[in-house]
C-alpha cells in the first residue's frame, strides 16, 4: 500500500499534463490537417508569413497562389495558416 501512495502523485502528475496539454494539442493538431486536407483550387488563403492570396493550383503538397495580379508563388501546403471564409 505505500508504494501506491508513492506512485499516486506521479499518476496525477501524468493525467494532468494529458488534460491540460496532450489532449488539446492532439485535438488543435487534428483540426489543421483537416483544414489543409480540404484545400481546393479557388480558395482564399492566409499563409504563415502573414501573405493573403487565393489558391489556383494544387499538386500533391505543393501550391501555387496568386497573391497579387500577375503575381504567383509556389508554396508547400504546410505553410497555409487559415482558409478565409
Amino acid at each position: 500500500m505505500e508504494n501506491l501512495g508513492m506512485f499516486l502523485p506521479i499518476v496525477i502528475f501524468f493525467g494532468v499534463m494529458y488534460l491540460f496539454v496532450i489532449r488539446p494539442q492532439s485535438q488543435q493538431q487534428k483540426k489543421r490537417k483537416e483544414m489543409l486536407d480540404s484545400l481546393q483550387e479557388g480558395a482564399k488563403i492566409r499563409t504563415i508569413g502573414g501573405f493573403y492570396g487565393t489558391v489556383e493550383k494544387i499538386k500533391d503538397d505543393e501550391l501555387t497562389v496568386r497573391i497579387a495580379e500577375n503575381v504567383r508563388v509556389k508554396m508547400a501546403r504546410f505553410a497555409v495558416e487559415s482558409i478565409i471564409e
